[in-house]
């Protein structure tokens, strides 16, 4: 899904709550955990079916508001290794703000 819709971060929710996020980069870490030599795509259909969405998607998240300004959100991410923000309005998801967001809106000031 990452590959197929060039993104990097998925929001994980039930019920348009968000319960964490799932990103790119928490597949890698445990891609080719042993795999040394095999084939990539056998050793990632057995590594990710060896472990949950839980247990690998980021819990401990931080999100924001819609009317949080741009400066706000560029704090929080560049205080935490976070490089998304799921944007929660009444305790439901209603969109993601990513770096590349940032990273956008940043040129488009240029």
């Amino acid at each position: 899904m990452f590959k197929k819709n060039k993104i990097r971060h998925v929001p994980i929710t039930a019920r348009k709550k968000i319960l964490g996020m799932l990103s790119y980069t928490d597949l890698m870490r445990i891609s080719f955990a042993d795999a040394v030599g095999e084939d990539e795509r056998d050793v990632d259909s057995i590594i990710y079916n060896m472990f949950s969405i839980e247990q690998v998607m980021a819990k401990d998240i931080i999100s924001i508001a819609s009317k949080t300004t741009i400066q706000e959100a560029t704090e929080f991410l560049s205080k935490k290794e976070f490089h998304a923000l799921p944007v929660v309005e009444n305790d439901e998801l209603v969109g993601v703000f990513t770096t590349t967001d940032l990273i956008t809106y940043l040129l488009a000031q240029y």
